[in-house]
């Protein structure tokens, strides 16, 4: 298929590229140069905008930080028109971004007044499952729109699942994302407490994995440095999943909560501990890097 794959960070581009390797003619476009030089090496072609690269296209496929960047790209901003008033043909419009699901359904509304058929596919799975092509989809929107992107998502992800209708891939990110900050920001905690009582961090996180206590963060992505290999806190936390996304997904989380008269506890602390790293600095580190707030103070 002719596909457009509009936003090249951390998580669109190994994207970009798996559609690449899987026989698509892929186009792209980034407001950075240097992800789309990038991508051209890998196969790709280059378009000099959004519009541009979805010109001809039967897919578009969008990758972008936060629903300001979505509702811009394909509603318009400052009198521009976006991409639902510029597009030729009727191509399908698959959204990976994280945004709010009330974001999202205004943008599918949008897009069924045009004709069009728009997914909210937000994923889960890091940069590792990105490149690995390993990706979990979840999906909102028609069921026919869903049967027609499946195969495409398959060559990115090996779990597609259709959430329900339009904003229902959103809901079902932001409580995993929630969940997910609650786990790492506790894992990080029991950490920190056993090393400072005199534990070694890999034999705590042994015994801990085997334990009641195991859970994703502490299993495969672990926040101590030098514990696991591969993952972001033995590479001084660079690249991964972005403090300052998890704390987005976090406050979007407690907006959804907010509007639903929903008690989140758990996931208000972890949204507060999320914010006050970010503050400190540590917004462009994996969000991992939370280990480090309940180390200060210590000789690290």
């Amino acid at each position: 298929m002719n596909i457009a794959f509009i936003g090249l960070g951390n998580m669109g581009a190994p994207m970009a590229i798996n559609l690449v390797k899987a026989g698509h003619d892929v186009t792209v476009f980034d407001l950075v140069e240097s992800a789309i030089q990038s991508l051209e090496a890998e196969g790709a072609r280059r378009a000099a905008s959004a519009e541009a690269a979805a010109t001809g296209a039967d897919v578009v496929v969008s990758m972008l930080p936060a629903g300001a960047h979505v509702k811009g790209l394909y509603l318009g901003r400052d009198g521009a028109p976006g991409l639902l008033d510029a597009l030729d043909g009727k191509p399908l419009l698959v959204d990976s971004s994280t945004i709010a699901p009330d974001d999202a359904r205004l943008v599918g509304a949008a897009a069924a007044e045009r004709g069009f058929t728009y997914l909210d596919a937000p994923v889960s799975g890091g940069v590792g499952g990105a490149k690995a092509g390993s990706l979990t989809f979840i999906v909102g929107g028609e069921a026919a729109g869903f049967d027609q992107a499946k195969p495409l998502l398959e060559a990115m992800g090996k779990n597609i699942f259709h959430a329900g209708e339009a904003g229902a891939g959103q809901v079902a990110k932001i409580c995993n994302n929630m969940l997910l900050g609650i786990l790492m920001s506790g894992t990080a905690e029991a950490l920190a407490l056993g090393v400072k009582n005199g534990m070694d961090p890999a034999v705590l996180s042994e015994i801990m994995k085997q334990s009641s206590g195991g859970n994703w963060a502490l299993n495969g992505y672990n926040p101590w440095p030098g514990v696991m290999e591969g993952a972001a806190a033995s590479r001084d936390y660079q690249g991964g999943f972005l403090t300052d996304l998890m704390a987005k997904d976090l406050g979007l989380a407690w907006e959804l909560a907010l509007g639903s008269k929903s008690t989140v506890p758990m996931g208000s602390q972890a949204r507060n501990l999320f914010a006050l790293h970010s503050a400190q600095g540590s917004g462009q580190l994996d969000f991992s890097s939370i280990q480090t707030l309940y180390r200060a103070g210590e000789d690290t």
